[in-house]
């Protein structure tokens, strides 16, 4: 009887969580103009990055495989939910702008980077962002020389995931 009571808790338990993850994957279940911070955060989670701009409060949402999308809720100054954008995609590259965009432009346009490395003797230091390029998934690298100015974007067929191992984009 204990043993029966227990498993259809945790059944109970293990559905509303998928339930729950799924419905506020993108958060599709807000509502703009409507719903408050709190009701974004409650579905959505803990924010990877909290940014201030313009009086609107900014929350990335990194999420799928390798973070390859990151969704922005949009609060405005009143604490409702302003709009969700998908930032992390290949139309939003052309934003950036080469000897004038800098770190802060790039980080408010897609968030936290994936990946940061530092090249001491080309004194660089590149960002990488995974991105889904339905279907293709690529590689995002933003250089910044040591003043934080980008000096080059490069978008790269991703190869870890070329199941013809070709490294091709267009051979699958």
């Amino acid at each position: 009887m204990i043993a029966n009571s227990w498993i259809r808790a945790w059944a109970a338990a293990a559905l509303l969580a998928l339930v729950a993850g799924c419905a506020g994957y993108a958060g599709s279940n807000l509502v703009a103009g409507r719903s408050t911070e709190g009701q974004v955060r409650a579905s959505m989670g803990q924010p990877a990055m909290v940014a201030h701009v313009g009086g609107e409060t900014w929350l990335y949402y990194p999420r799928g495989e390798f973070a390859r999308q990151t969704f922005v809720a949009r609060i405005g100054p009143d604490g409702t939910l302003r709009g969700i954008e998908q930032r992390l995609d290949v139309a939003n590259i052309s934003k950036i702008q080469i000897g004038k965009s800098n770190m802060e432009d790039v980080r408010l346009l897609f968030g936290p980077p994936h990946q940061i490395t530092h090249f001491a003797l080309s004194q660089r230091t590149v960002w990488e962002y995974n991105i889904l390029d339905n279907p293709t998934k690529r590689l995002l690298e933003v250089q910044f020389s040591d003043d934080g100015i980008v000096r080059e974007v490069l978008l790269l067929y991703d190869h870890e995931y070329d199941k013809s191992g070709s490294g091709l984009a267009g051979d699958k």
